[in-house]
Formats: C-alpha cells, structure tokens, sequence
C-alpha cells in the first residue's frame, strides 16, 4: 500500500480562464500544484475564506445532501496522475458503511474544506510531475500569477520530462 501523504493549501493563483492550487505537505517542503477550473478555484476560496454565499453553491448543496444523509468525508486523497490528469477519492462513512467515490480533485477539495477533513496524497505522485519547494514568497505567487496567463499544464509536465533526462 502506497504511502499517504497529507496536504494542506498552501495558495490559489487565479486568471480569468485557468486557476492553479499548491498544496503543500503538512510536514514537509514540497508543494503540489495542480490546474483546476476558476469555479472551482471560487467555491475552494469562498469557503475557505468564512464569506457566507446568499445560496448555496454546488458543492454546499452536496454538503447539505450528505449531512441530511447523515454521512461524513473522512479524507479525500490525490490518488493517480496519468496524461497529465490528477485523479481523486472521496472517502464517505455513513448509515451505508464506508463508501469510496471517484471524483476530480477540484471537487474532492472543494468538498475536503467543506467537512473539515484532512487532504491527502499518494507518494508516487511526487515522483510523477512537477513539484516546488518551500518556501515560496508573495513574491513567488505574484509572479506564478503573471505567468499563469500563458502558462498551460503541459508546460510543467514538459519540463519534468526535460530535466529527467538530462
């Protein structure tokens, strides 16, 4: 079994079109960023900044569904990465049992903030794409921000897969 390793939000970059999220190790020094869509970037921050939103958004509705359920989120964990894709499980315990869901990582987050569980991934994960270490500074986001106008994902994957080969 694959070492699990937890995470936290370190930072969220945002432009109009693309939004990238770095989480980082809870006891380490590595940084995880992954490219997840701007409304997804919004429901992560809004609920993480204590804004109450008028009506609930989708994934306080779901929150709601599972509580009314009578079902927790005991972790959600980045499980796979393939073609450049981050792949996540939502892991529910309820009057059903114990459940695990298939769920994009944006989603699993967004969901992870909501029930106040921990974030967690799979070691090999570090090894498969590009990571960054801490610490990095207001600075850095700045300008990670200027740069993710331009910035696609491929761009990070290309450059992990250039410098495994030097």
């Amino acid at each position: 079994m694959s070492k699990e390793i937890e995470l936290k939000i370190y930072s969220i970059a945002s432009s109009l079109t693309e939004s990238i999220i770095f989480l980082d190790e809870a006891e380490g020094i590595r940084i995880l960023p992954i490219w997840i869509g701007p409304a997804e970037a919004q429901a992560i921050a809004i609920k993480m900044s204590g804004y109450p939103s008028p009506r609930p958004m989708t994934h306080d509705l779901l929150y709601s569904i599972l509580h009314s359920l009578k079902y927790t989120i005991k972790k959600v964990l980045l499980s796979d990465i393939a073609d450049n894709t981050y792949y996540a499980k939502i892991f529910l315990s309820g009057p059903a049992g114990e459940l695990e869901i298939d769920s994009r990582p944006s989603d699993a987050i967004a969901m992870a903030v909501r029930f106040g569980c921990p974030i967690k991934v799979k070691e090999e994960i570090f090894s498969k794409t590009q990571s960054l270490n801490r610490p990095i500074s207001e600075d850095d986001v700045s300008r990670f921000k200027k740069e993710l106008e331009n910035l696609k994902p491929t761009d990070l994957f290309n450059k992990k897969e250039k410098n495994e080969d030097e």
